[in-house]
């Protein structure tokens, strides 16, 4: 698979980068995602990745992540040891604050008195990390290791009741450490602490702008196709893969900017799109003067699906069905070369499938990451795979797309699919979709369309007993799913008010035949994943 990806975006765009070193914790990408939000571009990779391969990257500074193991034991991990003498500044947090203890000189100990949970750390020193914060600070911890003993030339500088050690500083060297996460909401004042860190100790420019990271990624692709279509003598013409979804929409945006009428953007209709999807679709990028072909392929992944319950099947399926059709499409259309996709960075980063990834867990395949073949004959340009949701909405702004593209709801890639539990047909994919499409109305109705992450219906493979018009029936469950989050790697369950939810559930049970009952799920994420499936 030829994919041409850019390693690091700061690179291209000329602005400074915070590069975010992950030792397993579960916070490992909001670090990542805080530091964007100071308007500092941020890349996260693995805990050992080569210090020449940090260096080459000329970042501000290094954050060393949380994670789950210990320090002293065995197979733990730990940074290359050059990163210490490297000269750049360094923040360690929570197991980041233990390697770097332990790694200059110090002891790190299983602690008696753990922290889990909210703590008030006083600050007890000079620390330019705490300036114009109050010397005591409520934060979040998680630990049951703690610091024994300082390396030569630190000093602590916030401690708590359970441990002298809350936070320390190598002011020379510019080496910080904290043993709590300023990356969670849990600690109010943790993006101050991190911008003390990363703006005024690390001195790094907040230049990471939605137009600075336009212009350049135009100049980034037209330079590719470009080259490309020299040194091969073909007219560089590249294909969109256009799903409808926010993701897609900016990505062929920033690409149609780039290459112009070079670019062909193709809709695959599979028959799994919310209801009227398709429709709005070409109608939108009609306004917008980009032509879209829409391709009829329901059959073709039906047959595909049939008798599949398995969803990383489903996912896998999807995507190398995706590609099959794109490849049938540009067999018709001429040489074709490049493929857009709208991949934004948690989809790899929960994919967890090159060695950029690798500390973190395979969460589930993104049909546009895991799930794309070996074979694929295109090469990729993947404009947004190192934004978050956010900033592409940001971007998609900057670009002047209208507000009811830019602000939809994320939409998955393989669609209803995988909001179906168990076998996907026609038949179940009908009743999801009107169930789907009074959840989505409901919510707009109530006003809260834009307050609310994502809100869908999913079809269950659960029937109940039930009774209507003195009959009784055994009909469909289904489920309704509301979340509020940030940039989808965390999410809570929406505080929908009562009657929102009871207009839902009667809609659903009244207008869409074969269900009679309808739950609500209020599990997080963690420990579930927005999607069910």
């Amino acid at each position: 698979m030829n994919e041409g990806r850019v390693a690091d975006p700061s690179v291209a765009a000329g602005v400074d980068s915070v590069v975010v070193l992950d030792c397993g914790s579960q916070y490992s990408q909001l670090i990542a995602r805080r530091v964007r939000e100071l308007n500092v571009y941020s890349e996260l990779l693995p805990f050992d990745t080569p210090w020449s391969e940090i260096a080459a990257r000329k970042p501000a500074a290094v954050i060393l992540s949380g994670g789950p193991a210990s320090v002293y034991e065995a197979g733990s991990p730990h940074p290359d040891p050059a990163l210490w003498t490297g000269g750049v500044p360094i923040l360690g947090i929570c197991y980041g604050l233990h390697l770097m203890a332990q790694a200059l000189g110090g002891e790190v100990v299983s602690f008696s008195r753990k922290e889990f949970g909210p703590a008030v750390v006083t600050v007890t020193g000079s620390d330019r990390l705490f300036a114009g914060l109050d010397p005591q600070q409520s934060v979040w911890m998680s630990h049951g290791d703690s610091i024994e003993r300082l390396p030569a030339g630190f000093q602590p500088t916030a401690s708590t009741g359970s441990t002298p050690y809350a936070a320390v500083a190598d002011p020379e060297r510019r080496l910080y450490g904290i043993q709590f996460h300023p990356e969670v909401v849990h600690t109010p004042h943790g993006r101050e602490i991190l911008r003390n860190f990363v703006v005024e100790i690390a001195g790094a420019r907040q230049s990471w702008t939605p137009a600075n990271f336009i212009a350049s990624s135009v100049e980034g692709i037209r330079s590719r196709v470009d080259e490309h279509s020299r040194a091969t003598g073909t007219d560089g013409r590249v294909l969109c893969a256009l799903s409808g979804g926010v993701d897609s929409a900016v990505a062929a945006t920033l690409v149609h900017r780039a290459v112009g009428d070079r670019l062909i953007c193709v809709h695959v209709d599979h028959g799994m799109m919310r209801k009227n999807e398709t429709e709005l679709l070409r109608t939108a990028f009609e306004q917008l003067g980009v032509p879209v072909i829409v391709v009829n392929a329901r059959e073709r992944f039906l047959r595909k699906l049939e008798g599949v319950t398995d969803p990383e099947r489903k996912r896998h399926i999807i995507g190398n069905e995706f590609i099959r059709v794109f490849e049938d499409e540009a067999a018709k259309l001429g040489q074709i070369d490049f493929l857009t996709q709208g991949t934004l960075y948690p989809d790899v980063i929960e994919s967890a499938t090159s060695v950029t990834e690798k500390a973190a867990a395979k969460i589930k395949t993104h049909h546009n990451v895991g799930g794309l073949p070996e074979d694929l004959s295109f090469q990729l340009i993947e404009p947004l795979r190192y934004l978050f949701k956010d900033e592409v909405r940001a971007v998609g702004t900057e670009l002047g797309l209208p507000d009811s593209m830019v602000q939809r709801q994320p939409f998955p890639g393989p669609g209803l699919a995988i909001r179906i539990i168990g076998e996907v047909t026609a038949e179940r994919l009908d009743t999801l979709r009107e169930a789907d499409w009074i959840v989505i109305d409901e919510i707009k109705a109530a006003g809260l369309y834009r307050s609310v992450w994502q809100s869908f219906a999913i079809l269950t493979p659960v029937r109940s007993v039930g009774v209507m018009g003195d009959g009784r029936t055994y009909g469909n469950l289904v489920a309704v799913r509301a979340v509020t989050s940030e940039d989808a790697m965390t999410a809570d369950w929406a505080k929908l008010p009562y009657e929102v939810l009871a207009r839902i559930s009667s809609r659903i049970v009244n207008e869409v035949p074969g269900v009679n009952r309808v739950v609500y799920d209020i599990s997080s994420k963690p420990p579930a994943t927005i999607e069910w499936e």
